[in-house]
C-alpha cells in the first residue's frame, strides 16, 4: 500500500485537492466508486471546516490494514479556536457559522470510526476511518 499523503488546507483549492487525494487513495485500497465518493464527501466536510473556522490546517490520508481488513484513515488537524462544545457540534442542525449544521454529524455518519479531540484555544483533531466492506 502507498504511504500517507498530507494536504495543507488554506484555500478552497486545497479542499478540492484533499478530496481528490482521498479518492485516489480509496481507489488504490480497492473501495468501490460509490465508497470513494462517500470518503471524498467526508474529507470535504472536514477540510471546509478547517478553512472556515481555523483558516489553516492539514488533512492526512493514509491507507490502513488490520488483519484481513483494509481501509483509509483520515486525520484533520488545525490549531484554530477549537470547539467549545463538541457534543453540540456533533448534533444535526447546530452551527456557529450560520450554516445548516450538517458538516461534522454528516461526516461522522459516512465513516465507520470517528473521533474528535478539541478544546477552546487548542485546535481540533478529528480521526476518521472507513473500512472496505
Amino acid at each position: 500500500m502507498a504511504g500517507e499523503a498530507v494536504q495543507v488546507v488554506t484555500t478552497d483549492a486545497d479542499v478540492v485537492a484533499a478530496r481528490q487525494r482521498g479518492r485516489l487513495i480509496a481507489a488504490q485500497v480497492g473501495f468501490s466508486v460509490g465508497d470513494q465518493t462517500v470518503i471524498a464527501a467526508a474529507i470535504s466536510e472536514l477540510a471546509r471546516n478547517i478553512l472556515l473556522y481555523a483558516r489553516h490546517g492539514e488533512i492526512v490520508l493514509e491507507p490502513i490494514k488490520s488483519g484481513d481488513r483494509v481501509g483509509i484513515k483520515v486525520i484533520a488537524r488545525d490549531s484554530g479556536p477549537g470547539i467549545k462544545d463538541v457534543s453540540k457540534a456533533l448534533m444535526d442542525g447546530f452551527s456557529t457559522s450560520g450554516g445548516l449544521g450538517l458538516g461534522l454529524p454528516g461526516a461522522r455518519r459516512l465513516v465507520d470510526e470517528f473521533e474528535i479531540t478539541s478544546a477552546p484555544g487548542k485546535g481540533t483533531v478529528i480521526v476518521m476511518q472507513k473500512w472496505k466492506p
